[in-house]
């Protein structure tokens, strides 16, 4: 078993927070980020707020999202700085209901402009640049 990296430092979860894409499901809130970092693992931050409940369930919250993010393929693994937010219901569910959840939500947040948009956007930005050159 691989070990995960995590985030520790309160700046990373706010660049997260305020610059990364985020995705929401009742059970989960996703932010992601690419992290410049290609070759090395992605790391991740868990977050479960005192609201969720006491120490020993927001403890299992953790353990249910680390164990469901343990089970991701490998793409995406790699240059990407996660933070999970725990909501209410994440305690109640099990790591396989998580998995599906963060699997669907990683796929939309990892999503590149080509393969979202196709072309389209490669040429309109290359016609951009040759008209601000001319003038």
């Amino acid at each position: 078993m691989q070990k995960i990296n995590t985030l520790k430092l309160n700046k990373d979860f706010k660049k997260l927070y305020y610059r990364g894409k985020s995705n929401v499901h009742p059970l989960l809130v996703t932010y992601a980020m690419r992290n410049g970092r290609d070759r090395l693992p992605s790391r991740i931050g868990i977050t479960v707020t005192k609201k969720i409940g006491k120490a020993v369930t927001r403890n299992r919250c953790k353990r249910v999202i680390r164990a469901a993010y343990s089970n991701l393929d490998d793409k995406y693994l790699y240059g990407w700085d996660f933070v999970f937010v725990a909501r209410t219901k994440t305690c109640s569910a099990t790591s396989n209901e998580i998995y599906a959840i963060m699997k669907k939500q990683l796929e939309n947040l990892t999503l590149n402009l080509k393969e979202k948009y196709g072309e389209s956007i490669v040429k309109k930005s290359s016609k951009k640049s040759k008209k601000k050159t001319s003038d």
